[in-house]
């Protein structure tokens, strides 16, 4: 096992992180002493920083020292002022277009073509959609016998997913930002993995009507039932049994084959994150991002909280103004929509991402756009947004991992890729989910939720480039049905909490 003790960045950083906690007194680096005990990830001062002084990591500032700091002193949360966030209105776009990428092994996969030439899915599910919270109870009841009455007749079909959410009435439907919401279940009815199967499930009286939700030439009784026309709950099981056994049966028609990668539409997201995800799970995951679009993929990045203090780095990686300002343009609307909550950047992190050694915003932020890579920029997404190119995408959304996450399923992907560093049993049933951990502790800890684990690399007993390849090839086998990421096999499938940025009635 490697020896290695800490982990300095760049060469301008004046901190660096603790591979294992350190006890005091104990020699980091030549002439440089811890005073008080380090925990494991968390920063130790690698000179003396006067108040007002310059706390740099990844080559950034992090932030400014509220007190004197000693050399050898531990450097917490409650150390740092929070520096003023780059401007989106000053950014240089075009400026850093990587096109020399790392080769691909592998350029196929295994997948299910779709009859609209969209994506193609990595699974094969009936997913069905509501228009409303409320058929929420009967839909349940209702799926739950279809699994044990319906599934095992249509064995090439892997599951059945009801699409509740907690949207559709009490809410100012004609907002402006309505459209968000809305935007994110009529993309999520036509998910690739449902493979062009519509079943849509309403109750009568909501405000988000089924004209809203589908397009009207697909409105008719083989799509869509309407729970306060039918005749009691068993009439109403019976309805949604005997559409769920149609399309069943059409769903067990579709098989595999093999297609480019160019076919593939992956998300990338990180939740419970800590000071390793930026130098281990981040990077790894960037790597195997730069190999998918090399290879024709589609690859996704999000979170804009989490993006903001590095905007203007992402900024210099858009292919055109275009994309650039779109780019701004959606730092500025997340920058409004704070504001009118009477918050800022600040409320991002979490207790857990500071017990796990991230300060502040300013130093998740630059180890979580390092899951983006390398790759040029060629789109930016408004949230649950459909792309319209292939290559490395920016889709804006919340940080927020349940939020997130509907958000990147709306805009396509079919498969998701998650980092961690504290842990998060957190999984999608349209999706396959696969974890990657950022230290060799999380991955002691829960070896069966853990698909990947980059904590070798803290320890220097592996590269970026190898536990990257591994996970590009786990990516392939999840994709291509080969093997199922660890979520998948425990059925971990988190609420899909729909992002809805307009009033609630």
């Amino acid at each position: 096992m490697g020896k290695q003790t800490y982990i300095k960045v760049n060469d301008l950083d004046n901190v660096a992180i603790a591979v294992n906690a350190i006890p005091a007194g104990t020699e980091v680096m030549d002439n440089i002493l811890a005073n008080e005990d380090i925990p494991q990830g968390h920063k130790i001062a690698l000179c003396d920083i006067p108040k007002d002084g310059k706390i740099i990591r990844y080559g950034i500032v992090l932030g400014y020292a509220i007190n004197p700091i000693k050399k050898g002193d531990w450097i917490n949360e409650n150390m740092l002022q929070l520096p003023t966030p780059p401007s989106v209105y000053e950014m240089e776009f075009a400026k850093n277009i990587v096109t020399d990428l790392p080769e691909a092994p592998i350029k196929t996969f295994e997948g299910y073509k779709n009859p609209n030439g969209g994506y193609a899915g990595t699974r094969n599910i009936l997913g069905i959609s509501t228009t409303v919270q409320c058929v929420t109870g009967v839909l349940n009841v209702a799926v739950k016998k279809m699994k044990e009455k319906l599934l095992p007749k249509y064995p090439n079909v892997d599951d059945i997913v009801p699409i509740n959410h907690a949207y559709g009435c009490g809410v100012a439907i004609n907002a402006p930002e309505a459209k968000v919401p809305i935007r994110t279940l009529k993309n999520l009815a036509k998910h690739p993995n449902f493979g062009g199967e519509l079943m849509v499930v309403g109750l009568g009286c909501e405000k988000l009507t089924v004209e809203m939700l589908i397009d009207e030439a697909d409105i008719n009784p083989e799509n869509v039932i309407i729970l306060q026309e039918q005749k009691g709950m068993g009439a109403m099981i019976d309805a949604l049994m005997n559409m769920a056994d149609k399309k069943l049966a059409r769903l067990n028609e579709r098989r595999r084959e093999t297609l480019p990668l160019s076919d593939l539409c992956i998300g990338l997201q990180c939740g419970g994150s800590d000071a390793f995800s930026g130098v281990t799970a981040n990077p790894s995951a960037g790597y195997a991002a730069d190999m998918l679009v090399q290879a024709g993929a589609t690859v996704m990045f999000s979170e804009v909280t989490e993006v903001r203090d590095g905007v203007h780095i992402i900024g210099e990686r858009c292919i055109n103004e275009e994309v650039g300002r779109k780019l701004a343009a959606e730092m500025k609307c997340y920058d409004n929509y704070l504001d009118n909550g009477q918050v800022d950047r600040s409320a991002n992190p979490t207790p857990g991402n500071k017990k796990g050694g991230l300060s502040n915003i300013v130093e998740k932020a630059m180890g979580s756009i390092a899951k983006s890579g390398s790759s040029p920029i060629v789109e930016v997404l408004s949230p649950a947004e459909i792309p319209t190119k292939k290559g490395l995408i920016y889709a804006a959304t919340p940080a927020s991992d349940i939020v997130c996450g509907p958000c990147q399923l709306a805009s396509g992907i079919t498969l998701q890729v998650f980092m961690t560093g504290r842990g998060t049993p957190y999984g999608l049933a349209i999706v396959p989910v696969i974890k990657v951990c950022s230290r060799n502790d999380m991955k002691d800890m829960w070896q069966d939720l853990i698909d990947v684990n980059a904590g070798p690399i803290a320890t220097g007993d592996a590269t970026i480039q190898e536990i990257g390849t591994e996970l590009f090839k786990k990516i392939i086998d999840v994709a291509s049905g080969k093997e199922e990421a660890c979520a998948e096999k425990f059925e971990l499938h988190n609420d899909l909490c729909i992002f809805n940025p307009a009033p609630i009635t």
